[in-house]
């Protein structure tokens, strides 16, 4: 049991905010745990809420990396419920689970990833493991496979999810 009770979707009053967290449980992501809590500040949770969709389910970088970089982040964060979501769009477009698993461990040595889709990850797991790697060298890694767009597009849902990871281990998520 989460140590804040998530909102039953009928406690939800705004019909817009209702409808973002109906949209995130009918993506897989971020659930509807997640919102649920953070309805309990509607304002906040609807700016959140579409923010979080429009990074994951929308921009320039693959879907299915960014559904692999989430996954790897909730789980060095330890977080139980937001490992354990997956996002429909990416199983509709083919990722498995042996593909995310390989992106959680070694993906370096790894056939399943390009090295461009080697240097995003390095770059997720550089952000969270040991920032100081974050540096010239890998942004000039990065921009040799992407636009400085999609460099920030990832810069910013590493962010935004590696909170929203952190924060759920901390609220004790019952998932």
């Amino acid at each position: 049991m989460t140590v804040i009770k998530p909102l039953d979707i009928n406690e939800i009053t705004d019909p817009e905010l209702k409808e973002l967290v109906e949209r995130c449980e009918e993506l897989g992501v971020p659930g509807g745990e997640f919102p649920r809590i953070v309805a309990r500040m509607p304002e906040q949770a609807k700016a959140l809420l579409k923010v979080m969709l429009l990074n994951f389910s929308e921009g320039n970088v693959d879907h299915r990396l960014k559904e692999i970089i989430r996954i790897q982040l909730a789980r060095f964060s330890e977080d139980s419920y937001s490992s354990g979501l997956r996002s429909t769009k990416a199983r509709d477009m083919g990722l498995t689970e042996e593909i995310i698993d390989a992106g959680s461990g070694d993906y370096e040595d790894s056939d399943f990833f390009t090295e461009a889709e080697k240097v995003a990850l390095r770059y997720a797991d550089q952000m969270f493991l040991d920032s100081s790697k974050v540096d010239k060298d890998l942004y000039d890694e990065l921009k040799k496979h992407y636009t400085e767009a999609q460099v920030m597009e990832l810069g910013a849902f590493i962010a935004l999810y590696h909170g929203a990871h952190m924060a759920m281990r901390s609220f004790g998520s019952s998932q």
